[in-house]
């Protein structure tokens, strides 16, 4: 008896393995594929120029010291510097370490003065990278915090037996059915300082003397994206609360009821403990996708700095400066802060994606 259980379960193994096989297979070229070009290219100095020659350059993308990388020249396999006590015209090649002079092609005869030649770089070094990263940060603590707030009340009040129940579930879930750029767009207009519906409410009730450039603001900018992504977004987080809350056992409560206990109470002793996994699980879908955010930001603000996310750092240098090993080494650096997030997330708070703790 013992034996055949052991080989039906080897056979449901192997019958899973098949099945799961294809999606593997796809998930690999689809996402490992790309993961792994992406890895790699963050330590090459690859572009989108057609003609230029790519090389490997280890870390320097991420942290590097010396001459600009963007003097580099492949004839001259060195960096072309001007250098300016003498104006002398020099090549530095870091496989010797050494400066040649670039009539001659001799070691230069003096000593150079590498701190006027050398500096820090990378991105590691990047001011703007870190303003990014500081933005992003601030962007997911801010809006997660508030939709976990606003989604506890919306999915309690769902939850309540009151006429009309379904269709207000309906309604909840409209903003976030609507499309990310669909909804960017038309958050776009009403934020528009010149003909935006904000700044005609805002006006009529007294609350402004006048019209604000919302999404141009460096003081309003970043506050006006959270706003529309808390407006987007809460709905996805009061549904899965709704979904914990509707799986709760009445008895508790029943019991509570015939106590007297206050309703507050029940709320902090029976309910947030019981929706607990289901608040872990949701907050921390709702930060990786605060993370990684790039569109809502992009259509509302494009590349400003005040707003400008890690993603969006990312597709600045990708895209617009056409440094893919750059661009690279920055997507690299996003991966890997998402997944220390998740991994530091589940382990301090022990979630379990059964649904157990």
């Amino acid at each position: 008896m013992t034996v055949r259980a052991s080989k039906l379960t080897r056979q449901r193994v192997r019958a899973a393995w098949v099945f799961l096989a294809p999606m593997l297979i796809v998930l690999a070229l689809v996402a490992g594929w790309p993961l792994l070009s992406t890895f790699s290219y963050s330590f090459t100095d690859k572009t989108l120029t057609a003609d230029s020659e790519t090389r490997f350059v280890g870390v320097s993308n991420y942290v590097f010291y010396g001459p600009n990388l963007n003097d580099w020249d492949d004839e001259l396999d060195g960096y072309f510097i001007v250098y300016e006590p003498d104006d002398a015209l020099l090549v530095y090649r870091p496989d010797t370490d050494t400066f040649y002079d670039l009539d001659t092609d001799q070691p230069y005869a003096d000593n150079v003065d590498r701190s006027q030649i050398f500096e820090w770089q990378g991105l590691l070094v990047d001011g703007l990278w870190w303003k990014s990263v500081w933005n992003t940060t601030a962007f997911a603590v801010i809006s997660v915090a508030l939709e976990l707030i606003l989604g506890m009340a919306v999915a309690l009040i769902l939850n309540a037996n009151m006429p009309g129940r379904s269709v207000m579930r309906a309604a909840v879930l409209i903003p976030w059915a609507i499309p990310t750029i669909v909804s960017a767009q038309m958050w776009g207009w009403m934020l528009n300082d010149q003909y935006g519906v904000i700044n005609e409410v805002f006006l009529g009730l007294g609350f402004i003397e006048d019209r604000l450039a919302y999404t141009a603001n460096p003081l309003l900018a970043l506050p006006s994206v959270i706003a529309v992504d808390v407006w987007k977004t809460t709905p996805f987080m009061s549904l899965l609360i709704l979904a914990a809350l509707q799986l709760l056992p009445g008895e508790c409560y029943e019991a509570a009821r015939v106590d007297g206990v206050h309703p507050i109470k029940v709320f902090v002793k029976i309910t947030l403990p019981l929706i607990r996994p289901a608040l872990m699980v949701a907050v921390i879908f709702r930060s990786l996708d605060a993370l990684r955010i790039f569109d809502l930001i992009y259509v509302l603000t494009s590349n400003t700095r005040d707003t400008m996310s890690m993603s969006v750092y990312a597709r600045q240098q990708l895209v617009d400066f056409q440094n893919v090993g750059y661009g690279s080494a920055a997507s690299t650096t996003l991966f890997l802060i998402i997944t220390s997030f998740t991994v530091v997330y589940i382990a301090l708070g022990r979630v379990n994606f059964g649904g157990e703790r």
